[in-house]
């Protein structure tokens, strides 16, 4: 079973620093673009940074400056290092990743979801 697998949230004081990692597992032929995304309560999930294969960043405007996403191929992790958080950044925080493998019925393109990790800038 492909799976994305998210660590690293946790509570944060603003203006604090904090890292998220996540790992792919699985029968993975090849990684495309990997990205985080982000939903606070009561708001639809939106696009913090993503990455493609050979390393090109882009940011959503609200995290800009503040948050830098990188990725290991040969670990398949990808990482989302956060500073100056708000308390806006508070949400739970998702992994994607577009890749090409197999979860038990024949090689093709997935996209795979992580379970989520919580992030709360709260002083």
């Amino acid at each position: 079973q492909v799976q994305l697998v998210e660590s690293g949230g946790g509570l944060v004081q603003p203006g604090g620093s904090l890292r998220l990692s996540c790992a792919a597992s699985g029968r993975i032929v090849s990684i495309n673009d990997m990205g985080w995304y982000r939903q606070a309560p009561g708001k639809e999930r939106e696009l913090v940074a993503v990455i493609t294969s050979d390393g090109t960043p882009n940011y959503a405007d609200s995290v800009n400056g503040r948050f830098t996403i990188s990725r290991d191929n040969a670990k398949s992790t990808v990482y989302l290092e956060m500073s100056s958080l708000k308390p806006e950044d508070t949400a739970t925080y998702y992994c994607n990743g577009k890749l090409f493998g197999s979860n038990g019925r024949g090689y093709r393109t997935l996209e795979v979801w992580g379970q989520g990790t919580l992030v709360t800038v709260s002083s």
